[in-house]
């Protein structure tokens, strides 16, 4: 009888999960219709048809197939709120009380020179960056003579005016409940974007982070800076360098990547076995030059969007 039973309940947990599946397979959804967050002024997509498709392709994976490569600053960071700028990662140092007046003047000149030089529409991506590394060097080697104390990240960053996206949470939790995993690659200062997450109780065992970490000496003094440099636009090298970690995840060949440069684009670089990747991208600066640009190379483009609504939706339907 026990035998009996155990076979009823199996053959009816089989029939659950085949009425699942075929209502994944049926479920693609129309973006007008089906999915309001595409409704918002600020989404642009170039081919809906496409979208549809890759979206589609994403459902039917499921969670057994999706990954999540995503940029940190001004991606899932806030680029502004209520008509202000909110820091990036190395702003957060930059605005902090634990580096001298002198410093931050000269961190302040090294952006106005060189954050120009990073979003300017008539300058190629090979034209930007050498000046990229230079702008990181220099602001590097000044954070360095500064003798910044680890200690003092934590209370840094809880002073600052630093936010992630509206629906964070939802982004992260949900993720971390269905264990996908999530790669962030940041050109910022990694030990700071840790903290940021750390406090928004959004830094689970499913995310990495890959970015500019500090290297301190025996007494949490910073030192140098660990490995390469990773700037906005050399991720495809930083790509190709985490192949191991890609090919731990073989079978996760769905991808959904978030950026807000045209860099960000080949952060998915060292992915070898790429099923369906859809491409969303926040675009926060210069938007009448660059809006043709970006649509023509991410899938969806958030034009001064500060939610995650979007992503959410789509992760709706898929999980």
């Amino acid at each position: 009888m026990q035998a009996l039973h155990l076979w009823t309940l199996l053959a009816t947990y089989a029939v659950a999960v085949g009425q699942n599946q075929g209502q994944k397979n049926q479920e693609c959804p129309k973006l007008n219709a089906q999915m309001p967050e595409f409704q918002k002024k600020t989404v642009h997509i170039k081919d809906p048809a496409r979208v549809e498709e890759i979206i589609c392709g994403l459902i039917k994976g499921g969670a057994a197939k999706l990954q999540i490569i995503t940029d940190f600053d001004m991606t899932l960071s806030r680029f502004s709120y209520n008509g202000k700028r909110c820091p990036t990662c190395h702003n957060i140092i930059d605005n902090s009380k634990i580096i001298t007046d002198e410093c931050r003047k000269k961190l302040y000149q090294l952006k106005e020179t060189y954050y120009a030089i990073e979003i300017d529409p008539s300058l190629t991506i090979e034209e930007k960056f050498p000046y990229m590394v230079e702008w990181y060097h220099k602001s590097h080697a000044l954070l360095i003579e500064q003798g910044l104390q680890k200690d003092k990240f934590a209370e840094i960053v809880r002073e600052s005016d630093v936010m992630l996206k509206e629906g964070y949470e939802n982004f992260f939790d949900k993720l971390s409940e269905h264990n996908i995993p999530v790669f962030i690659f940041s050109a910022g200062i990694g030990d700071i974007l840790e903290e940021v997450i750390h406090q928004a109780g959004v830094y689970h065992s499913n995310v990495k982070v890959v970015s500019n970490f500090m290297d301190f000496d025996e007494n949490g003094i910073l030192k140098g800076f660990k490995g390469e440099l990773i700037h906005v636009y050399n991720k495809h090298d930083g790509a190709l360098k985490n192949t191991e970690y890609f090919k731990q995840l073989k079978d996760n060949s769905n991808i959904i990547l978030l950026g807000d440069s045209q860099g960000d684009l080949s952060m998915a670089d060292g992915v070898a076995n790429v099923e369906h990747i859809l491409k969303i991208g926040y675009l926060n600066d210069k938007v009448d030059e660059l809006l043709e640009k970006y649509m023509d190379s991410y899938d969806i483009v958030l034009v001064k969007d500060e939610s995650l609504e979007v992503a959410n939706s789509i992760l709706q339907k898929i999980l």
